[in-house]
């Protein structure tokens, strides 16, 4: 543990006491849950963010495609307040980037929807639609609202077992709250991943039956779209771009474009509303390369030189399946 830790773990201590009180209140029935009939999967992590919440979440819709699905998300970032039902014409400001995302992407496909409130957010969903399966999006310490099947996120360069509390570190709760967890999902792994260096993570998560451990990695497409069609990543190798990020931990995107161009970085805060300065910084670039989250707050700018990546969660080996009758 580094000097600045060391400082602020007694903080991280009266953190843990208040979390753990609220955890054991719960576990114990000193504060209610409410529990609904529909199945409903939540995803989160214990950690403060960059984990690949939304990959996982289009995972998911993916996995149960044919069925009547909902996403409710926070919407975190957003300048409203309450339930609001996201569509594609939508504003970022007002549902936020994930939510906006998953709309843009799978269409008519899923319902999502934004609420601060989770169990008024499901009840406002179950009022207004015919659902088969709800997904919540980074809702894991939101026990108001009692989940089917809770999915844990870690990533595997800051896995949860080597974190602290915050401030010290950046655990939302105590590691322990792994094991209210059904499936843990190390996420961002390498793709050659051995199995020897599997089992030590496992050795370490130490999983409770009957919890199941699955590994990830962040497939890249090697094209980047945009609103003026789209360019192959192999076309353009050696070429320098403008490369803006808006995310919590952008160096897995760097990684992989710096296989492919140079890059001129422009970065900004996690979930960051760019302003009229910096679009027309942007104006100005031959080629500018973003995320698919980034692009979601850029596209209403109509900016033909804007193309970004799109990303997918892929497993290695076996994947969780939450997509069946017989797994509630």
């Amino acid at each position: 543990m580094g000097g600045l830790r060391i400082l602020l773990y007694p903080f991280s201590i009266l953190y843990g006491g208040v979390t753990g009180l609220r955890n054991w209140s719960f576990d114990h029935g000193w504060l209610s849950q409410t529990t609904f009939e529909i199945p409903i999967i939540a995803v989160g992590n214990l950690s403060t963010g960059g984990t690949g919440k939304t990959p996982m979440i289009e995972f998911l819709v993916r996995q149960n495609e044919g069925k009547r699905l909902a996403v409710l998300s926070r919407g975190y970032g957003r300048q409203t307040k309450g339930y609001l039902e996201v569509f594609e014409n939508s504003h970022a400001t007002d549902v936020g980037d994930e939510p906006l995302q998953f709309k843009s992407k799978f269409k008519e496909s899923v319902v999502v929807a934004v609420c601060e409130n989770r169990v008024n957010g499901v009840r406002r969903l179950l009022e207004e639609h015919e659902l088969d399966l709800i997904l919540l999006d980074d809702a894991y310490q939101h026990r108001y609202l009692k989940a089917s099947k809770y999915v844990l996120l870690t990533s595997y360069d800051q896995p949860y077992y080597n974190d602290f509390l915050l401030p010290a570190g950046n655990l939302r709760e105590s590691r322990s709250g792994a094991d209210r967890a059904q499936s843990i999902v190390i996420t961002k792994c390498p793709a050659d991943l051995s199995e020897a260096e599997k089992n030590n993570i496992k050795n370490k998560i130490n999983p409770k039956s009957p919890q199941e451990i699955f590994f990830s990695t962040i497939f890249y497409s090697m094209e980047a779209l945009g609103i003026s069609g789209k360019i192959s990543l192999e076309e353009l190798k050696g070429t320098k771009v403008t490369v803006i990020t808006g995310i919590a931990k952008p160096a897995y995107f760097l990684d992989f474009l710096k296989n492919y161009v140079e890059i001129d970085h422009l970065q900004f805060p996690d979930h960051y509303n760019f302003r009229s300065k910096d679009i027309e910084k942007l104006k100005d670039k031959k080629l500018v390369i973003t995320t698919e989250k980034d692009f979601v707050r850029l596209k209403e700018y109509e900016l033909n030189n804007l193309f970004y990546i799109p990303i997918e969660m892929q497993f290695l080996g076996e994947s969780p399946r939450f997509n069946r009758s017989d797994n509630w």
